[in-house]
């Protein structure tokens, strides 16, 4: 992969010299948009960003995978539809289940791959004003236990970008209860819903923990005085997160 130069010339270091060896694959899909967002946010974490193709029948021993935003062979069908078939995506669901359990993380379409492929319950619609929306956006940390929340403190508010256009997160009732009552809603909007979510929830994971789906784009807060807010680097926990994890920290 070429290296591209981070703003200003700026450099991160390693939190921990053993992240060196992490290998954090980074999925991209026809229509994928926001994968070189991503690889840039594992390099500012610290650890080594794999680029990995949709078609590919390996997963490159990888130590956790990052399905980024986009639209997905341009969300024909449904966002996330064709997706679910990829040769891959077939390679992440078996490990994410495996005893191994894979960390999985997928942001805004990969949050809707994610669902079409049953790694996390409920599914993605049309926001419920039908408009493309893009703003800052706070969320509160539900739960700080999951392979991709644990930097944070419970009940931290945080502030990343959001931009989509079908970010209405649904489920049944019952579904919605178990998701409340095992402690899977990993985010939740404040500040007002911007697309009709179900209970405000903006990201949630598997009962496992090792599978996330948000719909915002932490990606997009990962360098300071280049994302929102006073520091704008509030989406950099998501990717220290997982290096915890692989380290046996949480």
């Amino acid at each position: 992969m070429s290296e591209t130069p981070l703003i200003g010339g700026l450099t991160q270091a390693p939190i921990d010299s053993r992240l060196a060896g992490a290998r954090i694959g980074v999925v991209t899909f026809p229509g994928t948009l926001d994968d070189r967002d991503a690889i840039r946010a594992v390099r500012l974490s610290g650890a080594t960003a794999v680029e990995l193709w949709h078609g590919d029948s390996e997963l490159a021993a990888v130590d956790a995978v990052i399905i980024p935003g986009g639209f997905s062979y341009g969300d024909y069908l449904r966002a996330g539809a064709i997706s679910r078939f990829a040769p891959l995506m077939s390679k992440i669901v078996d490990a994410a289940n495996s005893d191994a359990k894979l960390p999985v993380l997928g942001i805004c379409n990969g949050f809707q791959i994610l669902t079409e492929a049953h790694l996390l319950p409920g599914s993605m619609i049309k926001n419920d004003h039908l408009k493309f929306l893009c703003r800052d956006q706070v969320l509160r940390v539900e739960n700080n236990t999951s392979a991709w929340t644990n930097a944070y403190d419970l009940g931290q508010d945080i502030t990343v970008p959001l931009k989509n256009q079908d970010g209405q997160y649904i489920a049944d009732e019952k579904t919605l209860d178990a998701l409340e009552a095992e402690g899977r809603v990993a985010f939740r909007y404040v500040g007002g819903n911007p697309n009709g979510s179900r209970r405000d929830i903006a990201g949630i994971s598997n009962a496992a923990g090792n599978v996330v789906g948000l719909m915002p784009h932490p990606e997009h807060a990962v360098e300071e005085g280049y994302g929102p807010g006073h520091t704008g680097t509030d989406g950099l926990g998501f990717f220290t997160s997982v290096l915890n994890t692989l380290l046996g920290g949480k």
